[in-house]
This record gives structure tokens, sequence and C-alpha cells, in this order.
């Protein structure tokens, strides 16, 4: 293992050009590397937060600290993406993030003070590209948390669709579709389990609206009417059996489910039962 992540670290880096360059020193910003040094390097904040989960006690225990003011807090980590989840006050959060980062220190690593963000559930926090926050219900007084695609997220889709259709016109329809499909199935299979409708339908009057300029910039000519008979089948953009994704079409399934409560493929219990 330990041959293979020295042979990762000294593989140099292949440029957009083409170009091999050496790297002396780090890895890689994107490189699948990077996930596994992650893991290896913040296991100690999973061991950490996992043994004071373990001395909170059951459910009884955990009210009975609150009755007290005490603090619960649980982490969610994904890579180098963490959340701590705090049920108590601001104080109990800033001193987490202290502890956090007391924890972190011996690992050489340290919080960037321009990513953590200590916020209330009803201000909301971005967590791997989606929006989490307590919202009232719409037509009620009952507040709900909501789980959206975060504003990041979705202007980074509308830049690659929008990079897509500003290329050269050169190529046909389904050539294009081909290379915006992609993006818009992964983007949209990914947020499908939020609540998603009204995005994917923004999303996908967005990406109509580019490769309809894509299609006026490259037959500059034609009538809008001819272009309509030619290239769109039903009001949507299609040529040779090739279709437009249609991000408004995905079915959203909200679910939510406690982790704890799916077994471990790597427990001792699975192993033995099998």
């Amino acid at each position: 293992m330990l041959g293979l992540v020295k042979a990762f670290l000294k593989s140099g880096i292949l440029g957009e050009d083409g170009e091999l360059r050496e790297s002396s020193a780090g890895a890689p910003q994107g490189g699948i590397l990077s996930p596994l040094l992650s893991n290896i390097a913040l296991s100690v904040l999973d061991e950490h937060f996992a043994a004071a989960w373990d001395a909170m006690g059951d459910s009884h225990a955990r009210a009975q600290r609150r009755r007290k003011g005490l603090a619960n807090y649980r982490l969610v980590r994904y890579a180098d993406d963490w959340v701590a989840m705090v049920a108590g006050g601001r104080a109990d959060a800033e001193r987490l993030r202290e502890e956090a980062a007391a924890v972190l220190l011996p690992m050489g690593l340290r919080l960037s003070e321009e990513k953590t963000v200590i916020a209330h559930i009803d201000q909301g926090f971005n967590f791997l590209g989606m929006r989490i926050q307590r919202h009232r219900q719409r037509g009620s007084t009952r507040r709900f948390v909501y789980t959206y695609p975060s504003r990041a997220a979705l202007a980074a889709v509308k830049a690659k669709v929008r990079s897509i259709t500003r290329k050269s016109t050169n190529q046909s329809l389904p050539v294009l579709l081909h290379r915006l499909n992609p993006v818009l199935r992964g983007w949209t299979n990914y947020h499908r389990h939020g609540a998603s409708a009204k995005t994917f339908s923004y999303l996908s009057a967005f990406t109509w609206r580019r490769a309809w300029i894509w299609l006026c910039h490259k037959h500059p000519k034609t009538g809008m009417r001819e272009l309509q008979r030619r290239f769109l089948r039903r009001r949507w953009p299609e040529q040779d059996e090739v279709r437009l994704f249609n991000p408004s079409t995905v079915a959203i399934v909200r679910y939510r489910y406690r982790g704890a409560a799916i077994a471990s493929p790597w427990a001792t219990t699975t192993q033995e039962a099998a």
C-alpha cells in the first residue's frame, strides 16, 4: 500500500496541453489519491467523535443530558468535507470547533478559517453541494428541514452547459446533445433526493434556451419556423433520434434514513452470519 501511495505521488501531473510535469510535493487537486489520504488523515476525527457519541449513551441518556443543559453532537464526514451537528447552543458549537482543531493538530492539519462556519439550522448550511435548512412548511406553522441544491452547485452546472453551448457551431446537433446529456443526467441524479423540482425546472428552461441560441447561431439564415420544424420534436431539441435530456422529467425521490441502522458489511456479526 505504501508503495502504491509513493508511486501516485511521484507519477507527475498531465496538463491540459498534454505535457507531463513532475510533482515535487503534495498531491494534485482532484486526483484519485486525495480521498484516500483524506480518509487516512481524518480517521482520528472519526474515532474521537465516535467515542464521544458512545459516551453519551442511548436516546434516553441523551435526553437526560439535554435536560441538564449538556450538548449532544455527532459527526458526518465525506472525504475532507465534514459537519458536526450539535443539539445545544452556539457556545457548544464553538467549543467543538476548538476541540476538532486540537484533534487535527497532531496530524499536521488545521481548520480553514474561510470554510469553517458555525450556523443555526434555520440559517442553513451547504454540504456536498446541497443546501440544508429548516423552513416553515407552506400553508402551516410546522417547520421541517429541507435539502435542496445549493446555489454554488447550480451555478457550476450552468457554467458547464454555457461552456458546451459556446463552443464552435461546426459540430452537429447530435454531437452537442451527446455532450450535454451526461452533464445534465449526472447532476440531476445526484440532486434528485432533495427538494429539487423547482431547480430542475429552472435548469430545464436554461438548457433549452442555451441549445436554441446555439441553433440560431449555427443556422443564422434559417427562419425560426424552419428551425422548429427541423430540430424540435414536441418543442424539444432532437435530431437523428438523439434528444436533449430534460431535467424537469427526473422523478424526485425524497428519503431520509438513519445510517446507524444499516448494518456494515465489515461488522463481525455480519461476517459470522455470512
